[in-house]
């Protein structure tokens, strides 16, 4: 009997190629579009109707379409397609609106500025994202504005008067944020109570006739005399009480509040400034720049007004939750055409007399407010689903409530509800094309006034028109997404098992 002879291999066995059907373009083809009949079924159905979506609209806009021609004639012959000689003699048009020509520089230097900034600002490893935060918020615009418009504004006296009264009530709530509210309260009564008094006599000063008195910027009301008198007194104690008091969270509030209003008053010195600028009406503008200034406009001040009201929504204060609540539903109950067509007609009966702001301004803050309220229950959805033991862990960490809101719970928050916030992001965008109906050239209205041409008039006038103003329209909606989920990949710090 022979012995048994135990096999070992000594070399490994040759790897096999794997099959064809896992790897691969076919492999992924199988897995993807046919892993059974019902998906291949779709996936045959759904290329069908691709083909025929894409076939018809390039053969519209690349294989059937019209490129070069000087009028109607080169795109009124029966069959063809796009006209797109008509978009290149309307581009300008479309992007300046009725800007004057030779002041095209001007718009030019705004969005190349702004482009070059906000490059930067996009990049998350650039460095110096404070400075150029900054210089988006806060340089940039009044560059934009002085460029735009032309400057030399006559500012009256009165009008720095009004910003210092505002600024003084803005000081007068200062201690609120430095100590929270109940011990804010408490601190600041005194000049709380001021200032709410400063603030019934100006409204006062509106319902009623107190005569008059001359100032030293010239001659006021009143009321509206002791209603700045107030402001002042409550502003200048609230002042006080941060500089005798020498915690350093005081003194950091009070000087970012000195930075302001420095800022302010210098923003306005500068608007009153000859640069030599021909003057633009707002109502010269249209096209893209409309759009852009628009929307823009509402994205940078729909979301902090946006996190306010959300966080005003969930307070403890009766006034404060209450208020916000009411805010948020009125605007939200109407649509943005009747905020637009109230910005219009009705607000400058509600001005006091020989107080009156250009149609585009009226449509700015509408737009603003507008979005702010949708941005807030937005914000508050992200508020919502924070744990509440992080609230608590910061409180037991002694922070006050704006310590707690910004540094722990917010930046969760806001993380959380990136989709919602660039969704109403994308919305205002596009929204943005309601103002032609109160009597602004956004791009598509710019657009629709160009079909009125009889020197381009055509079957395909129109049609290539639409359909130039909806792939502008993606582009920056499309750009917006990509960029939203961009951030999500980089702030998805979750643990995935």
């Amino acid at each position: 009997m022979e012995p048994a002879v135990a096999y070992v291999r000594t070399e490994e066995a040759p790897k096999l190629a794997a099959p064809a059907n896992l790897v691969g373009w076919r492999g992924w083809v199988l897995a993807n579009l046919f892993p059974n009949w019902k998906n291949g079924l779709l996936t045959i159905i759904a290329g069908l109707f691709l083909y025929w979506v894409l076939s018809n609209v390039l053969g519209w806009a690349l294989f059937r379409a019209v490129w070069t021609g000087e009028n109607r004639d080169a795109c009124a012959v029966e069959g063809v397609g796009a006209c797109w000689p008509f978009v290149q003699a309307k581009f300008l048009q479309w992007i300046y609106g009725f800007y004057p020509i030779d002041q095209r520089w001007r718009v030019n230097i705004c969005f190349l500025v702004g482009g070059a900034a906000l490059v930067p600002m996009l990049m998350p490893s650039a460095p110096h994202k404070i400075w150029n935060a900054l210089f988006l918020l806060v340089v940039f615009p009044l560059i934009v504005f002085i460029l735009l418009t032309g400057g030399h504004f006559a500012l009256p006296l009165s009008t720095f008067a009004g910003v210092a009264a505002l600024l003084a009530i803005a000081a007068a709530l200062l201690p609120l944020s430095v100590y929270g509210i109940e011990e804010g309260i408490q601190k600041a009564r005194i000049n709380l109570v001021l200032a709410g008094v400063g603030i019934v006599v100006w409204i006062a000063s509106f319902l009623m006739n107190f005569g008059t008195v001359p100032t030293p910027i010239g001659v006021m009301s009143v009321g509206k005399s002791v209603a700045t008198l107030l402001f002042f007194a409550s502003g200048g104690l609230a002042i006080v009480q941060l500089m005798a008091d020498r915690n350093l969270g005081a003194l950091s509030v009070l000087r970012g509040w000195l930075i302001v209003a420095l800022a302010l008053f210098l923003a306005m010195l500068l608007l009153k400034i000859d640069f030599g600028l021909e003057p633009v009406e707002t109502s010269q503008w249209g096209g893209l720049l409309v759009t852009l200034v628009v929307a823009i406009t509402g994205i940078v001040f729909s979301l902090p007004l946006g996190i306010l009201l959300a966080l005003g929504r969930r307070s403890n204060m009766p006034i404060v939750k209450y208020f916000s609540i009411s805010f948020i539903e009125i605007w939200r109950g109407v649509p943005l055409i009747t905020v637009l067509f109230m910005a219009s007609v009705m607000l400058p009966l509600f001005l006091p007399p020989g107080v009156n702001f250009d149609k585009l301004t009226r449509a700015l803050i509408a737009t603003a407010i507008f979005a702010s309220a949708y941005m807030a229950e937005v914000v508050r959805g992200g508020l919502q689903a924070i744990p509440r033991g992080q609230f608590e862990a910061a409180q037991a960490l002694g922070l006050s409530y704006w310590n707690m809101m910004s540094l722990i719970v917010l930046p969760q928050a806001l993380k959380i509800v990136i989709p919602g916030i660039v969704n109403s992001f994308i919305s205002l965008f596009k929204d943005t094309t309601l103002v032609a109906v109160i009597g602004l050239f956004d791009l598509l209205g710019i657009v629709v006034a160009g079909f009125a041409d009889s020197k381009w008039a055509s079957p395909q006038t129109a049609p290539t028109g639409y359909f130039s103003a909806a792939l502008i329209f993606w582009v920056f909606c499309f750009g917006m997404s990509r960029y939203s989920q961009f951030i999500e990949r980089r702030l998805n710090t979750g643990h995935k098992r």
